[in-house]
């Protein structure tokens, strides 16, 4: 294994960052109550691991007002693609077919 673990990136590594990281890099948009609904969290669990997202220029949330009512857009940021391209040939790198020449 020619892969250093301790290098994973921990901000995306945690459960809810990595399905929110994994749907933006395909969809690369998203309204809040769509990422709420597809990943099944709560609001306040979601807004937290989008700030730590946000922190680290990850993700992009902008709000506004249609017809009223506010709302939340997240999008990936060229940072954040960098970042889970490299979170997953990291563990790539790991899982890779060194680990059966054991």
């Amino acid at each position: 294994m020619n892969y250093d673990y301790r290098t994973i990136d921990d901000v995306i590594h945690s459960r809810v960052r990595l399905a929110i990281m994994s749907f933006l890099v395909t969809a690369r948009e998203a309204e809040f109550v769509q990422l709420k609904k597809t990943l099944k969290v709560s609001d306040g669990n979601l807004s937290t691991h989008l700030k730590k997202l946000e922190d680290k220029s990850y993700v992009a949330v902008s709000k506004q007002f249609i017809d009223n009512k506010p709302q939340t857009r997240i999008a990936i940021t060229s940072t954040g693609e960098t970042a889970f391209n490299a979170y997953v040939e990291g563990l790539a790198a790991m899982l890779g077919s060194d680990q059966t020449k054991d």
